[in-house]
């Protein structure tokens, strides 16, 4: 019911507003049994009884207000349109731009519980073995429409019920993400690093495109988050990862190792617009509202230090999980003007198979048109070294 109330937060709101009523927690799901659940408030009353487990008996003020609503439904004709989407006023125009006509689809997409999604682990698992074992415990599932190992569940089972999560076969991972690890193309052999790898999901994902060989750096700025992504590394049987704390995004570290890798991904903190379905609550947060254009500078300064990790002919590949131009679109560009020595790699050249991707050259994914999270990738190749008098392109350094 939680998740209930989140994605009906500004409805709800705009109802004890209109009723001069404040949006406590208590009042919010006053409203909600009434507008949503459409229970009667002599039903309610019998709710709020102050019996042991129960709410507390209802207030007279309580009382009126469920008198008030009597009758109505959670939607009213009069509702800004921004309330009845549930966007938030920081996000609204930007995402209005950026969608045009189908805003309004995908902000109703946002609305919807996301769906479980599973990357199989290639280093212990088939995806064919892992459908056959997902249907013999009773669970309808099928083969991610566009990502290689990805299976998507129609179920909603207990997670401690799945066994292959506990062996590290399968790790819980949304479509849209494990595109994004795809994208980075990692080979055996090669030298990567995941510059905000967080809990390793997408760590985890290129360490066994590369087949356990080769040499894989989580980079973060959060040691919890770092240790998480080890466990999980072990659990999965990847042993070609090293896990590396920093200080910020211009650590030291980075200048030692300018220059010697291949691949470097940068999942750069973002609002996280387009992760609003599985996280309903992320759209109220205060801190886009509070500092949108302190994130996009942040973003601007981690991309800038990460490319100084890649090699001549190496790749970099820059993702968000948001929707606004201003993370993604805006961000690359303003990169590529300030660094002539990388190009834009469109994604037709990187993963020909990716047909359906909102933009022509990056992979740009929206709840409405792909049923995954939002999330943007822009691949950015960095020119190859002149070598007596020739550009040597696609070098590899093997670990």
């Amino acid at each position: 019911m939680l998740y209930a109330l989140l994605r009906h937060h500004a409805r709800l709101g705009w109802w004890l507003a209109r009723h001069g009523r404040e949006g406590m927690p208590r009042n919010r799901l006053l409203a909600w049994l009434m507008l949503k659940e459409g229970k009667t408030a002599d039903q309610i009353k019998r709710l709020f009884n102050g019996a042991k487990f129960a709410p507390a008996t209802l207030k007279d003020q309580e009382h009126a207000l469920l008198v008030k609503l009597q009758g109505c439904t959670i939607d009213h004709p009069g509702m800004p349109e921004d309330v009845r989407l549930e966007c938030p006023s920081w996000a609204a125009d930007p995402l209005r731009r950026r969608f045009r006509e189908a805003f309004g689809q995908e902000m109703a997409a946002l609305l919807t519980p996301a769906p479980l999604d599973l990357r199989v682990n290639p280093i212990r698992s088939t995806r064919e073995a892992m459908l056959g074992a997902l249907k013999d415990l009773g669970l309808r599932a099928e083969a991610s429409a566009m990502a290689p190992y990805g299976i998507r569940v129609h179920e909603r089972p207990s997670l401690v019920s799945l066994p292959m999560l506990r062996t590290g076969e399968v790790e819980i991972q949304d479509e849209g993400s494990q595109l994004v690890a795809m994208l980075v193309d990692a080979r055996p052999g090669e030298r990567v690093v995941d510059f905000c790898a967080g809990a390793g999901g997408k760590t985890l994902a290129i360490a066994a495109q590369m087949n356990n060989k080769g040499y894989v750096v989580a980079c973060d700025v959060m040691e919890g988050r770092l240790k998480r992504g080890a466990e999980r590394f072990r659990q999965a049987g990847l042993h070609n990862i090293e896990t590396r704390l920093l200080a910020s995004e211009t650590d030291r570290w980075i200048k030692r190792h300018k220059g010697g890798f291949d691949r470097v991904l940068v999942d750069a903190p973002c609002s996280g617009t387009g992760t609003w379905r599985r996280n309903p609550d992320a759209r109220w947060r205060a801190q886009e509202e509070q500092g949108l254009d302190k994130l996009v500078s942040l973003q601007g300064r981690i991309l800038a230090s990460a490319a100084r990790l890649v090699k001549p002919g190496g790749r970099l590949v820059y993702a968000t999980c948001s929707m606004l131009p201003a993370e993604n679109e805006d961000q690359v560009a303003a990169f590529l003007a300030a660094h002539p020595a990388f190009r834009a790699m469109p994604l037709r050249e990187a993963a020909p198979q990716l047909t359906n991707s909102a933009h022509p050259d990056y992979l740009s994914l929206t709840p409405a048109r792909h049923d995954t999270d939002g999330f943007f990738a822009a691949i950015m190749q960095r020119e190859a070294a002149l070598l007596g008098g020739a550009a040597h392109s696609h070098s590899r350094s093997i670990s």
